[in-house]
């Protein structure tokens, strides 16, 4: 498909009264407008500038065309407007890009760009165009360091992370007026796009990764994450508390759970069917939400919304997603649900606007997160971006531990740490959705839950990414089993955290877990392969869950019950491979 952008011959456009689509029936094109001060001698606005938004063109057209200015008042629209976009073009068939001349009326040198790096004037340059961002200094979720530190630079290319933390629609934020033109190429750093020592890294290793069929387990999944993923991207993903205790403890804690299987009865049929949240499941697990999966892939949380909707399972996606709301809906299969997972802001208006939103674009639960009060110290994310964060202040006041405090610090500077239960009957006088609290972490804040009157509720500890030492949820589902067992029976309870086999998920099922939730696992896929890699993590545990129950005598999951496991008191013994 080749896709040029089309322009009319007059000199003149009816700019609406709102965003609008234009150009026909081949090619819809989504414009911000801004008239001129005066009028054409129609009577009709001139457009000096456009914002793309997003563009459909049919396959297999090309457009053409060009625009004549009216006056040299006009300023430029944005640079990718000029020039073809060949996406099924191989680097061989490529035009080189056409450089505009120093002088070129409407363009902005990055020299000058490079001028304003102070908090009264700070500048960015984002794919091509140059945005004015000083009024975000004061709403940034991360913190005015993250901007500072790059500001007179371009970061499309500076650090390259960009498009993978923010959201697409991230730019709309900001005043129409912000958008200052676009860059002028002949400007930039002759080495602002060549590949750095890491892209070559990771290029090489791409060249020896199998495909997904090929995988058979999740840590071999993981191994291969490690060898293709950017530094920043590991880090952030593989990152835990401190010593890593709880980390490791979330696997372990399965461990220690034998089976006593039951023998010669028919289990030629299996059936994995379940419901979870209330919402039809293939299987008893689900997505969780996790936050930033365009660090691994371009197509981000819309690669596991896609492979959720094939193999049938439930989706989460996250408050700091990098993937809008509206891409995750769109891509979904009409069949099938998704639940946002909320972290209240500390400005309650913002909470409630987006919990208005994600209502109306169809989301069927919220998951309210509670174990991540305040960003744990998650050492090896602190380490990779010690340069690039070195002066972005802790949560609350300087960090005294050298370096800089990582993604997850630069993402969660709006959640508001006084979270407490008495936001519970606020956020259920705000919606109709089923409230689920993720983060439970002991008995006693289960119980409380369940009197708050939520659905249900996600024993987790973030994946061992904030309090070290914290238990284990399959450990804490073992004592909610034996202390408060007509909980169980009562509500839904799921865990999340440590679960690498098929056999974990049926362990937790017969202690009277509704269903587990994976994170990690579908991050380090779609890092990998995409939704092939996130299809490919649910149809490993799919296999591993009905050969399980098969060896363990049953048939369908409400045949799974205590009696089927036996609590061992002790760790299995080293593996050797």
């Amino acid at each position: 498909m080749t896709v040029r952008w089309i322009y009319r011959r007059r000199s003149t456009l009816a700019a609406p009264s709102n965003d609008s689509d234009v150009f026909g029936k081949h090619l819809s094109l989504r414009v911000h407008w801004i008239p001129t001060q005066g009028t054409s001698a129609t009577g009709q606005s001139r457009c000096i500038r456009g914002r793309v938004v997003s563009c459909d063109a049919s396959p297999g057209r090309e457009m053409s065309g060009r625009q004549v200015p009216a006056s040299a008042d006009d300023v430029p629209t944005t640079y990718a407007l000029f020039n073809p976009l060949n996406l099924d073009a191989s680097k061989e068939r490529q035009a080189p890009t056409p450089v505009p001349s120093k002088a070129a009326a409407g363009y902005i040198s990055y020299d000058e760009v490079q001028k304003h790096n102070t908090p009264d004037s700070c500048w960015v340059v984002v794919e091509g165009q140059v945005y004015d961002v000083t009024s975000v200094l004061g709403w940034h979720p991360g913190g005015v360091p993250a901007i500072l530190n790059n500001s007179g630079k371009d970061i499309t290319t500076h650090r390259k992370v960009f498009k993978s933390i923010h959201p697409p629609n991230t730019l709309r934020r900001i005043p129409i007026e912000a958008h200052l033109g676009p860059i002028d190429p002949a400007t930039m750093p002759v080495d602002a796009n060549q590949p750095t020592e890491e892209e070559l890294r990771i290029a090489e290793a791409r060249k020896h990764i199998p495909s997904p069929s090929a995988v058979i387990n999740l840590d071999e999944i993981e191994d291969i994450a490690k060898k293709v993923l950017t530094t920043t991207a590991w880090a952030y993903y593989r990152s835990t508390a401190d010593d890593e205790n709880t980390y490791y403890e979330n696997s372990a804690a399965y461990k220690r759970f034998w089976f006593r299987p039951r023998v010669m009865n028919k289990i030629s049929q299996v059936s994995t069917s379940t419901t979870l949240f209330g919402l039809p499941s293939s299987l008893p697990i689900y997505i969780s939400p996790t936050a930033l999966m365009r660090l691994g892939h371009p197509d981000g949380e819309m690669n596991a919304t896609r492979a959720a909707g094939q193999e049938g399972i439930l989706q989460g996606i996250s408050n700091n997603a990098s993937c809008s709301t509206e891409e995750c809906m769109a891509v979904k299969r009409p069949e099938q649900h998704l639940i946002f997972q909320l972290y209240l802001n500390k400005d309650r208006a913002a909470s409630e606007a987006l919990i208005r939103n994600i209502e109306s674009q169809g989301f069927k639960a919220i998951m309210l997160t509670v174990d991540a009060a305040v960003p744990g110290k998650r050492e090896l994310d602190q380490r990779t971006k010690g340069g690039d964060l070195k002066d972005m202040p802790a949560a609350f006041g300087k960090s005294n531990t050298g370096g800089g405090l990582g993604v997850s610090h630069a993402i969660s500077g709006y959640q508001d740490p006084d979270v407490c239960w008495d936001d519970v009957p606020w956020l259920k006088s705000r919606t109709k959705l089923p409230i689920i609290i993720k983060g439970i972490q002991c008995v006693e804040d289960a119980e409380r839950a369940f009197e708050s009157g939520v659905q249900a509720i996600v024993l987790s500890n973030h994946g061992g990414r904030e309090l070290d030492f914290s238990p284990a949820p399959m450990t804490v589902l073992y004592e909610l089993h034996q202390r408060r067992p007509d909980l169980i029976q009562k509500h839904e309870v799921y865990i999340d955290g440590g679960v690498r086999r098929g056999t974990d998920v049926l362990k937790a099922l017969c202690l009277g877990a509704r269903g587990v939730g994976l994170g990690r696992p579908f991050l380090y896929a779609n890092g990998v392969w995409g939704e092939e890699g996130c299809r490919r993590v649910v149809q490993i545990l799919r296999e591993e869950i009905i050969t399980g129950m098969q060896l363990m005598g049953v048939t369908s999951l409400d045949q799974l019950r205590p009696e089927l496991v036996q609590y061992v008191d002790r760790d299995p013994p080293p593996r050797t491979r």
